[in-house]
């Protein structure tokens, strides 16, 4: 498993997610918070992803099955995050670079956690600003909802002033699947571009290694 990251993960855990917790609004009924989702992923208490139909930024439907024969790095967030979001993008997008011929065996997928403002013409504008080979993913509010419990990413909108009307607080792991769609684990938010090639790495075929 992917979980040599761990203290990194907590020590995350103790500065950001838990600060959002405290001005969080109040848990909606069948919601389970941050702490409790993130445990389920950390110690791999529960299943970790699932099946997927979605709407890519070319506006094409997209299933889980569609990426089998490779790993994908799959990370949820949403277009209007001001920092996390496209830090962690830009080094998976880095990570790709490192990887050279053997990226050609990586599918890196962002799913918004925003649909009803990330469209299809948004995401294609967007996931082309960070790397050729990044796929975004987008649907109805309801799949959306479904592939981030699959995944146990906690989400929840926040009301701000301004334009915006709205954040989303939400967990930032990158996950690591497998070939035949299994999850192989996670790294934190803020991981490095050689941290994450040196994870992928190994499951990658011999002759890309």
């Amino acid at each position: 498993m992917v979980v040599s990251a761990l203290n990194h993960t907590v020590k995350w855990l103790a500065c950001g997610l838990l600060v959002t917790l405290a001005f969080a609004n109040e848990p909606q009924p069948n919601k389970r918070s941050a702490a409790d989702l993130m445990d389920a992923v950390m110690w791999s208490r529960e299943p970790v992803g699932g099946p997927f139909r979605l709407t890519d930024h070319q506006g094409r439907v997209r299933r889980d099955t569609d990426f089998r024969g490779k790993l994908m790095l799959v990370y949820f967030g949403y277009t209007t995050c001001p920092d996390v979001c496209p830090t962690d993008l830009y080094q998976i997008s880095q990570a790709m670079g490192l990887l050279g011929a053997s990226a050609i065996e990586v599918v890196p997928i962002f799913i918004t956690l925003d649909p009803k403002r990330d469209t299809v013409k948004l995401l294609s504008a967007y996931v082309a600003s960070f790397h050729p080979q990044l796929i975004g993913l987008t649907g109805s509010e309801a799949d959306i909802s479904k592939v981030a419990n699959l995944y146990r990413v906690f989400h929840q909108k926040v009301p701000v002033s301004g334009w915006l009307r709205y954040t989303i607080d939400h967990s930032a792991f990158i996950y690591v699947m497998g070939e035949d769609g299994s999850y192989l684990g996670f790294l934190p938010p803020g991981t490095d571009a050689q941290r994450i090639v040196d994870v992928v790495r190994p499951f990658l075929s011999v002759k890309n290694r």
